[in-house]
């Protein structure tokens, strides 16, 4: 029962991270001066195909997920939550209202802050518990693997410039806010993870075969963030 009740206690947190991720990003959004570049494609999809964001999130995570799977990446249970709960989250908040759109840079660059804010947070929740990467990490790990001659930060970039090309061809706004968007989130994150006093170095993933063997064998001290 304790091994059910540690699981419990990890997932719920990288739940809590998903969730708060989520809604930095539907933040994001709604500030409107310019989106992030999975953010700009998933809108752009969403806005040409009329799928909600969230499903359209859950279906580009779902095709990373088994382009990860066949570049030999581990998948866990986070994995598969972080394809989940990130783009449903943006459904939820749309269904609820939470915030309309912003019309001014003066407010709409302080809420994109905000809401980088909150997804450099939130991710380090969910990463700390090492539960599974995320499809689009994990899609970079692996890649990075097979071509170890390339920067691993210039594959990333080449990702995003990608996808965010393909959102700003399908009519996604790509502005201002989407040079905070790249900039700005890995120094939030720099800053958060240092906060936090938090090695990413030093985080241990697990795939669903680790989980399963934890709850028979309470080994989970092997996996997650070691300090």
């Amino acid at each position: 029962m304790n091994q059910w009740l540690f699981l419990g206690r990890k997932a719920v947190i990288m739940f809590i991270g998903l969730f708060m991720f989520g809604t930095g990003s539907y933040i994001g959004i709604q500030a409107n001066i310019g989106l992030g570049a999975w953010e700009a494609f998933q809108v752009g999809i969403s806005d040409l195909t009329g799928i909600s964001y969230g499903n359209v999130s859950l279906l580009v995570g779902a095709i990373i997920v088994i382009a990860d799977i066949l570049l030999g990446e581990k998948i866990g249970f986070g994995t598969v939550m972080n394809a989940v709960v990130i783009g449903k989250s943006v459904d939820f908040w749309n269904w609820v209202g939470l915030m309309p759109k912003l019309q001014n840079y003066a407010l709409g660059i302080p809420v994109l802050l905000c809401g980088q804010i909150m997804m450099s947070i939130g991710m380090y929740m969910y990463i700390k518990e090492g539960l599974g990467g995320g499809p689009r990490d994990s899609l970079m790990t692996a890649l990075s693997k097979r071509l170890p001659k390339i920067p691993v930060g210039f594959i990333r970039g080449m990702i995003e410039m990608t996808v965010l090309t393909l959102g700003y061809l399908m009519g996604a706004k790509v502005g201002i806010g989407t040079v905070i968007c790249v900039c700005g989130i890995s120094f939030l994150m720099q800053n958060t993870f240092k906060f936090f006093h938090f090695d990413i170095k030093k985080v241990q993933h697990e795939n669903f075969a680790m989980t399963v063997r934890g709850l028979k064998a309470g080994n989970w001290h092997h996996t997650g963030y070691v300090r």
